[in-house]
């Protein structure tokens, strides 16, 4: 089965991001005007490092400080924590000093990937 897919990049701001998500922003709202054009979902920060383009936005069920750090060597613009699982007070403080949006959604991984993929954010791997 041969199916093509459209190479024009879809843009969005983190905002817009956020509410796909019913999302719920809880550090960088200032800079939620930033615009990414993929998204990476995964929780093993070394296949982030591997496999994430810069300026993108991750999302992850990690809360830890790592994820913040990763997200720093990479440029990412934000960062969604999946199933509302917010991060402690010095992880966000982290993010605060970044200037990192951080966004809570109440969704699964999975499904948090879907609707973002769905409402045209490209991930970060082409397929071979």
């Amino acid at each position: 089965m041969n199916i093509e897919v459209e190479s024009a990049v879809n843009t969005f701001t983190l905002q817009q991001v956020c509410d796909i998500l019913n999302g719920e922003i809880i550090c960088g709202e200032q800079s939620a005007d930033q615009r990414v054009a993929s998204a990476c979902g995964c929780d093993l920060m070394s296949d982030v490092l591997a496999f994430t383009k810069p300026g993108s936005v991750l999302l992850t069920g990690l809360t830890n400080s790592q994820v913040i750090r990763t997200a720093e060597m990479l440029d990412l613009k934000g960062i969604v924590f999946v199933r509302s699982k917010k991060p402690d007070e010095k992880t966000i403080k982290m993010a605060e000093a970044l200037q990192l949006v951080l966004i809570l959604s109440p969704y699964p991984l999975y499904e948090s990937c879907g609707k973002l993929y769905v409402a045209g954010l490209g991930g970060c791997q082409k397929a071979d």
